[in-house]
């Protein structure tokens, strides 16, 4: 990005998402202080994100995961990457950026599937986040240090080895049906979704019904 009537390299606009106003008041009073980085906006709210967006055209929204009420992080990180900006810029897609303080498998999944550039967890030196903010609004991936070892750690991790049947099962299980209803959905007996979930469970290293459906949503097991 380069300014072509002063041939410098043109500042990063940030557009900042998080519901907790003194949060949000400390990111911009820092992201004021970045070589390189213009805030052009900030909202509390998902709706409100990407209602600024589609005026301001952002080049990077900051974006935290957990907004109250509403869409949350990863539903606005979704409409956001899928619809371009048409604002007085050039209409674009903005990168995201995720800062939040949650560094579960599931959290580091859903966002990144939803079309986050980079995942960054709040403890980051200021440093860190200026470089990743860089780099995200050149499309590049940022990843705080835990969060890049998570997703190597799970993409090592064989997938459990589930049958046909299982995934039904799994499936229906993460509808909220229990086994009797099941067992009518799949035309099977009672007794037998009983002996698959105790199976899925023993593969998956679980023991509840939550449980097996958590892990399976982290190893994209459901359809």
């Amino acid at each position: 990005m380069t300014d072509p009537a002063a041939g410098a390299p043109a500042p990063v606009r940030i557009l900042v998402c998080d519901d907790h106003v003194v949060v949000r008041a400390g990111l911009l009073a820092l992201l004021d202080s970045a070589p390189g980085i213009e805030v052009a906006g900030e909202a509390g709210t998902g709706e409100e994100a990407l209602a600024l967006a589609a005026r301001l055209a952002p080049d990077v929204v900051l974006m935290d995961l957990q907004l109250g009420e509403g869409i949350d992080g990863v539903e606005t990180t979704r409409r956001l990457t899928a619809t371009p900006a048409t604002g007085p810029g050039p209409g674009r897609t903005p990168h995201v950026l995720v800062l939040t303080t949650y560094d579960t498998d599931a959290d580091i999944t859903r966002a990144i599937e939803a079309g986050a550039t980079g995942y960054l967890l709040k403890a980051e030196r200021p440093e860190e986040l200026f470089a990743a903010i860089h780099a995200a609004a050149q499309g590049r991936t940022a990843l705080s240090g835990p969060v890049a070892s998570r997703v190597m750690a799970n993409m090592r991790r064989p997938r459990p080895s589930l049958t046909d049947r299982e995934r039904d099962i799994l499936a229906q299980l993460a509808t909220g049906l229990g086994n009797r209803e099941i067992a009518r959905a799949l035309f099977i007996s009672e007794a037998t979704v009983k002996t698959h979930l105790r199976r899925i469970y023993d593969k998956l290293g679980v023991d509840t019904r939550a449980g097996a459906v958590a892990v399976a949503k982290e190893q994209r097991l459901l359809p």
